[in-house]
């Protein structure tokens, strides 16, 4: 009944009221013999009350006219007239129509109020709900949909189209899937807007032709609860991409700042190197060549492991960083950091124990190799010479755990959670040749990995953790078998 239009739908309620005052004529008229005729005149309220609470006060004042010509025409003498013989019979049938006008008249007024509060009611669980999906939902997408869905429930319509001018990307949901033909235009058409500007549109197709006025209203709120949640999912996404921009901004301030300090102090000290070995007004003792070459080669690998790094963290940061996997044993991987790292570790004792019989890992072997350098060369930088640095692995819970330990000072408790966030440098652990890189850049790696990585205090100092996981299809190595 509700999509019916309301000509039709008061139509068939006046229909349904005479309807009932025949039946109720045709119940009372097989029972006249027993019946008086006031009581008579009272059962026709029956009729009269059921019309006023479902068809409302037409219904209702039809039923009491009827009733009135059915009571004069059926049950007052002279019967199938509608003349009156006596007094009573008149003053009964005035009454009953007082009455029933009045009854009708009450109860059209009580049914109007509980419709509207019901209306009131649905509107507001109608909002409630919309409101409860839109809450916290940033993704304009989503709130698309939901809008699309709820409406077709509140409408019965064949097809909705929500349609959103998003500053990233426009917006189209319909729901369902297709509209109704290819060729037709939308029946309603509603605006979605902000008190500045356009956001978007809502199309019906084939929805009521005539609202009712309780519909009506909620659909425009719904409209403009609507237009809040796209405004809310256009600010956020602003306040989004002037987040990345500060950020991004931030890091090539720093990424530069960082830069030039830290490129010029290798570059003078390889130019100083090169100046002394390749003048030949120059006559250099051979220790004195030897410290110039180690100190040249040094600088070299520090600057190459540098702009690795500021590689590999441009990587990182545009999400552009691809991953060469291959079944890969970890033992190789630490070995060859360690050759890298054998000028600078050559006054410290470096202790690898990691079983031979331990699974290949799935992982991109010059990446790992990445964080076990800057792992080693961290532990390099704060350990004091001649102590030893630890390189352990173990499998443990279907991962495979690294551990690397040094006998370095402890870090600060309140700093262990950032010191793999970008330029994050612990107190008292600060170094000319540091740009605090090395474990972001270990940490977005292993992560990349889907492994994790942390850091620790131990009683005699600090180690560095990260687990890659485990394949069951991995492979373990082939050990050269005992003869």
């Amino acid at each position: 009944m509700r999509f019916i239009s309301p000509t039709w739908r008061r139509f068939f309620r006046v229909l349904l009221s005479l309807g009932v005052v025949m039946l109720s004529t045709a119940i009372l008229f097989v029972f006249k013999d027993y019946l008086s005729t006031p009581v008579i005149a009272i059962l026709y309220l029956i009729p009269v009350v059921f019309s006023a609470t479902f068809s409302g006060k037409a219904g209702s004042i039809l039923a009491s006219v009827v009733s009135f010509l059915c009571l004069n025409y059926f049950f007052i003498y002279p019967h199938y007239t509608f003349n009156v013989a006596q007094l009573q019979d008149l003053l009964v049938m005035l009454v009953l129509l007082g009455v029933a006008l009045l009854v009708s008249s009450l109860m059209s007024s009580a049914q109007n109020r509980l419709e509207a509060v019901q209306a009131r009611e649905r509107e507001a669980v109608a909002l409630y709900e919309l409101s409860a999906a839109f809450t916290g939902q940033t993704d304009a997408a989503v709130i698309a949909e939901t809008l699309a869905d709820r409406l077709i429930d509140i409408l019965g319509a064949k097809a909705v189209e929500v349609v959103v001018h998003h500053p990233d990307a426009a917006v189209r949901v319909i729901k369902p899937a297709t509209l109704p033909t290819s060729e037709t235009h939308p029946d309603r058409v509603i605006p979605l807007a902000s008190r500045e500007k356009s956001i978007g549109e809502l199309r019906i197709w084939d929805g009521p032709p005539n609202l009712r006025r309780e519909d009506e209203r909620l659909l425009q709120t719904i409209a403009g609860q609507s237009s809040l949640a796209m405004e809310r999912t256009i600010l956020a996404a602003g306040e989004q991409r002037a987040r990345v921009l500060e950020e991004s901004d931030r890091l090539k301030t720093a990424i530069l700042s960082s830069v030039s300090h830290e490129l010029r102090t290798p570059l003078a000290t390889i130019q100083a190197s090169a100046t002394g070995l390749f003048n030949p007004s120059v006559e250099l003792e051979p220790d004195a060549r030897r410290e110039l070459q180690s100190l040249l080669l040094e600088e070299t690998d520090h600057l190459t492991q540098l702009v690795g790094n500021l590689l590999n963290m441009s990587r990182i940061e545009a999400g552009a960083l691809k991953l060469q996997l291959q079944w890969n044993s970890i033992a190789e991987i630490a070995e060859v950091a360690i050759q890298h790292l054998r000028r600078l570790a050559a006054r410290h004792e470096i202790h690898v124990d990691i079983p031979e019989e331990l699974p290949l890992v799935f992982v991109d072997s010059v990446l790992m190799e990445q964080v076990f350098i800057n792992l080693l060369n961290n532990s390099l930088k704060f350990t004091p010479p001649e102590k030893i640095i630890r390189v352990s692995a173990e499998e443990e819970n279907g991962t495979l755990k690294v551990t690397i330990q040094n006998q370095g000072p402890p870090i600060p408790e309140a700093s262990l959670q950032h010191i793999f966030e970008k330029f994050a440098i612990a107190p008292g652990f600060e170094n000319p040749k540091s740009t605090g890189l090395g474990l972001s850049i270990c940490k977005g790696i292993v992560e990349a990995h889907s492994g994790r990585i942390w850091a620790a205090n131990l009683p005699d100092g600090v180690a560095f953790y990260f687990s890659l996981p485990l394949s069951t299809e991995g492979a373990r190595p082939v050990l050269p078998q005992e003869e």
